[in-house]
C-alpha cells in the first residue's frame, strides 16, 4: 500500500467511487433511512442481537464515519431530537403515578445510588488520568446520567409496569435531573458566574415548573378532550403540541428537554386509556418512525476511526468504558438487594440504566466548546456510548424475557364479565363513546368486538339509503376497532324489532356481554310497557351493561362503585368490583367502592372472605341515592347495578336509583351492570 493511502480514512476507503460527497437529495436520502428502518431491526434479531443495535451500527455505516452516505446535518439533528423526546414522552406515558407513588421510595433509592456512584468512580478514575477537578466532576456526570434507549424492548416484552422497570424510571428522573444541574453549575463555576442569583432562579423555577405540568397538563387535557374529543385528529395534535411546549418550556429554565419530554408524557398519560386508539397511534408513530431516527442518528456521532489516532485515545476510552459499566452496575445490584429484586430483574434494571447517548452528548458537547475537557474525552465518551449502547438492549433482551410482567402495584387475578362484546350501533353521536368502552373490555380480555346493527322490516321493505346508513356505521365501528388493535366482527341484519335482533344476535355469535346505550330516563310509555333496554335485560342470558355518557371515556378522573345490601351479598360482587377495577387501570383513574347500607349495626358489614380486590370499600348508612349523590364530583364515571333495584310498580328493569342518579345529576356518565339471574 502507498504511503497516500496509508493516511486514508474509513470514508474514504470504503465510499463508492461513484460518490462524491454524502447523497443530498431528500427522495433518496429518506430512502436509504427507511430501508435501514425496516431491514436493520430484522436482520439483527434473526442473529438473536436486538434491533436497536442494527439501528445504532446501521447509522455508522451510512454515516459521515462509516461510508459516507449520508451526513448528519440539520434534518437528521432534528429528527433524532424529535426521537429523541418522543423516546422519553412515551416513558411518561408507559408511567403510572401510582406505580411511581407505590414504589417512591425504591425509585428515590436507585436515583440518588445511580446517581452519587458513578459521581464518585467517575471523579476518581478521571483525576487519576490527570484531568482537573472540574472536567473529572463534569465527567463523571455523564457516567451518573443514562439514556433509556433500551425502553421500546421493555415495551414490546410486556414488563412496564414490572417493579424494575418503575424504579428505573422513576430513578432515571431524578438521576438525570440532578447530572444535568451539576452540568449547569460546573459550566457556570469554570466560567466564574457561579452566583447565588443562578441558585435562586433555578431552584424555585424548576419546582413551579414541574408542578404546573403535573397539575395543569392534565386541568388543560381534559378541558380540551371534553370540548373537541370528537375530533381524532385534534386530539393526536394536542398531545403532541403538549410533547413540544413543555419540552421547549423547560430548556427555558436551563434543564434538558428530555427531562420536560418525560414530564409531559406522565401529565398526559392520565388522560389516555392505556389500550384506547389515541394511545396506540402515538405508540405507532413514535415506534416505526421517530424513535429509529433517534437511534441512527447516535449512530452517526460514533467515529471507530479517530480511537486508534493516538494510544491515549483507547486507554481514556478504555477507563470511561469501564467506569461506565461498573458505576451502572452497582447501584443497580445494591438497589436491588435493598428492595428484593430477583436476580433477573436486577439485570433488567442494569440492562436499561447502562446506556449512554442523549444527556451524555449534551454535557460533553458544552464541555468541549467552552473548551473544558479535550478531543480525547470526546473521542472516549463515543467509545462508551458506542458500548453501552449495544450491551443496554442485549442485556435488556437476555433478561427481560425471564421477568414475569406482573404490575408494580398489589393486584389479584382480574375475573372478565366477557370477551365476545356485542355492542349495537345505532347513533353517530353515542356509538364513539360505546364503542371505546366495549374496545377497552375486549382488549384487556383479548376477545373480540361485535359492533351490531339493525334494519327492521315492521314498517314495510327497507330502503336503499337505509342500508348505505348501515354500511357506512359499521365501517366506522370497524375503523374505530382496527386503530385500537382490537379483533373486530362487524354484523349487519334485519329483524322484527330492535330487541329481538340484539338478543338473537348475541345467540348466534356467542356473545356473552351486550353493552348498549342509554339515555337516562324512561318515557310513560316505557313505564308501562318497557323500553328497549327493559325487554333485553328481561330476557338476555349473558350480562348485559347500560351506559350513558356525558363527556368521552377518557375524562374519568374517578370511577365510583356504588354498592347496596343485595349487591354486597350478591354472587356477582367479584365480577362487579373486577369491572371496575379494569375500567379505572385502562382509564388510569381512581376507583372508590361505596356499600350504602341500612343496617343500624354500628359495626361495619363483614367483607367475603373470598373476595379479591385491594380496592378500599367505604361503608355508609342512609338512603342510597342521597349518600351516592353526595359524593359525586365533575369526571366521575358511576357503576352500579341492576336487578337488587327493583320497581315492582312498572317495567323498567334497571330499577328507581339509578334513573333519579342519572336526572338529578345530567353531567355525570353512568354505567349500570346488569346480570342475568
Amino acid at each position: 500500500m502507498s504511503t497516500q493511502n496509508t493516511g486514508r480514512s474509513l470514508v474514504e476507503f470504503f465510499r463508492p467511487s461513484i460518490l462524491t460527497g454524502p447523497i443530498t437529495d431528500p427522495v433518496p436520502v429518506f430512502l436509504i433511512i427507511m430501508a435501514i428502518m425496516l431491514v436493520a431491526p430484522l436482520l439483527f434479531e434473526r442473529i438473536k442481537l436486538p434491533g436497536i443495535v442494527g439501528l445504532i451500527l446501521a447509522g455508522l455505516v451510512v454515516g459521515p464515519y462509516g461510508l459516507g452516505l449520508l451526513e448528519r446535518d440539520s434534518t437528521i439533528v432534528l429528527l433524532g431530537t424529535v426521537g429523541l423526546l418522543f423516546l422519553m414522552f412515551m416513558a411518561g406515558l408507559e408511567t403510572s403515578l401510582d406505580d411511581l407513588k407505590y414504589n417512591a421510595d425504591k425509585a428515590v433509592i436507585f436515583g440518588l445510588a445511580t446517581f452519587a456512584i458513578p459521581m464518585l468512580l467517575g471523579t476518581g478514575s478521571m483525576l487519576l488520568l490527570g484531568y482537573g477537578l472540574l472536567a473529572s466532576i463534569l465527567v463523571a456526570s455523564c457516567f451518573a446520567s443514562h439514556t433509556l434507549v433500551a425502553l421500546p424492548i421493555a415495551m414490546r416484552l410486556g414488563v412496564m409496569r414490572t417493579q424494575a422497570v418503575t424504579t428505573v424510571l422513576g430513578g432515571t428522573l431524578i438521576t438525570n435531573v440532578l447530572a444535568l444541574l451539576v452540568l449547569a453549575v460546573v459550566v457556570r463555576a469554570h466560567q466564574g458566574s457561579l452566583t447565588l442569583g443562578f441558585w435562586l432562579f433555578l431552584i424555585p423555577a424548576l419546582t413551579i415548573y414541574t408542578f404546573a405540568t403535573l397539575w395543569g397538563v392534565p386541568k388543560v387535557g381534559r378541558w380540551f378532550f371534553r370540548r373537541f374529543g370528537h375530533d381524532e385528529s385534534a386530539e393526536f395534535t394536542f398531545v403532541v403540541a403538549t410533547l413540544f411546549i413543555v419540552s421547549y418550556v423547560a430548556e427555558l429554565i436551563e434543564i434538558e428537554p428530555i427531562i420536560g419530554a418525560f414530564l409531559a408524557g406522565i401529565a398526559i398519560s392520565q388522560l389516555i386509556p392505556q389500550l384506547s386508539p389515541l394511545m396506540n397511534r402515538i405508540q405507532f408513530i413514535g415506534n416505526t418512525l421517530f424513535i429509529p431516527f433517534f437511534l441512527i442518528s447516535v449512530g452517526m456521532l460514533i467515529n471507530p476511526a479517530i480511537l486508534l489516532g493516538e494510544p491515549r485515545s483507547l486507554l481514556v476510552a478504555g477507563v470511561m468504558t469501564a467506569v461506565a459499566i461498573v458505576a451502572k452496575f452497582l447501584p443497580a445490584w445494591g438497589t436491588g438487594k435493598i428492595i428484593g429484586l430477583p436476580f433477573p430483574s436486577i439485570m433488567l434494571v442494569f440492562g436499561l440504566s447502562v446506556a449512554q447517548a442523549a444527556s451524555t452528548l449534551a454535557a460533553i458537547t458544552v464541555a468541549f466548546e467552552i473548551d473544558l475537557v479535550d478531543q480525547l474525552t470526546v473521542n472516549g465518551t463515543i467509545a462508551m456510548i458506542l458500548v453501552t449502547c449495544i450491551a443496554s438492549p442485549w442485556i435488556t433482551t437476555r433478561w427481560g424475557h425471564t421477568v414475569k410482567p406482573d404490575t408494580v402495584t398489589p393486584t389479584v387475578e382480574t375475573t372478565h364479565i366477557g370477551d365476545r362484546i356485542l355492542v349495537p350501533v345505532a347513533n353517530p353521536s353515542t356509538e364513539d363513546h360505546l364503542l371505546k368502552l366495549a374496545i377497552t373490555l375486549a382488549k384487556k380480555s383479548g376477545g373480540t368486538l361485535l359492533p351490531l346493527h339493525i334494519l327492521t322490516d315492521s314498517s314495510g321493505l327497507i330502503t336503499a339509503e337505509k342500508r348505505i346508513n348501515q354500511q357506512q356505521l359499521l365501517a366506522k365501528a370497524e375503523t374505530i376497532a382496527h386503530a385500537a388493535v382490537t379483533s373486530v366482527e362487524t354484523i349487519g341484519r334485519v329483524d322484527d324489532s330492535i330487541e329481538k335482533g340484539i338478543l338473537r344476535a348475541a345467540q348466534e355469535r356467542d356473545a356473552n356481554l351486550i353493552v348498549c346505550g342509554w339515555k337516562g330516563y324512561s318515557s310513560y310509555r316505557d313505564n308501562f310497557f318497557g323500553s328497549v333496554i327493559d325487554n333485553i335485560i328481561r330476557q338476555a342470558t349473558i350480562p348485559v351493561l347500560v351506559a350513558r355518557f356525558t363527556q368521552p371515556i377518557r375524562n374519568t378522573n374517578r370511577v365510583i362503585l356504588a354498592l347496596t345490601d343485595l349487591d354486597f351479598a350478591s354472587s356477582q360482587l367479584q365480577k362487579t368490583i373486577a369491572l371496575a377495577e379494569t375500567l379505572a387501570d385502562e382509564l388510569k383513574a381512581t376507583l372508590k367502592v361505596l356499600h350504602v347500607t341500612r343496617s343500624s349495626r354500628r359495626q361495619a358489614p363483614k367483607v367475603p372472605p373470598d373476595l379479591q380486590t385491594e380496592a378500599p370499600i367505604e361503608h355508609v348508612r342512609g338512603n342510597f341515592v342521597t349518600r351516592v349523590a353526595r359524593m359525586l364530583q365533575p369526571d366521575d364515571l358511576l357503576v352500579l347495578t341492576s336487578g337488587n333495584h327493583p320497581d315492582i310498580l312498572s317495567m323498567r328493569m334497571l330499577g328507581t336509583e339509578p334513573e333519579v342518579i342519572a336526572r338529578t345529576h345530567p353531567e355525570i356518565s353512568i354505567i349500570v351492570l346488569h346480570f342475568p339471574r
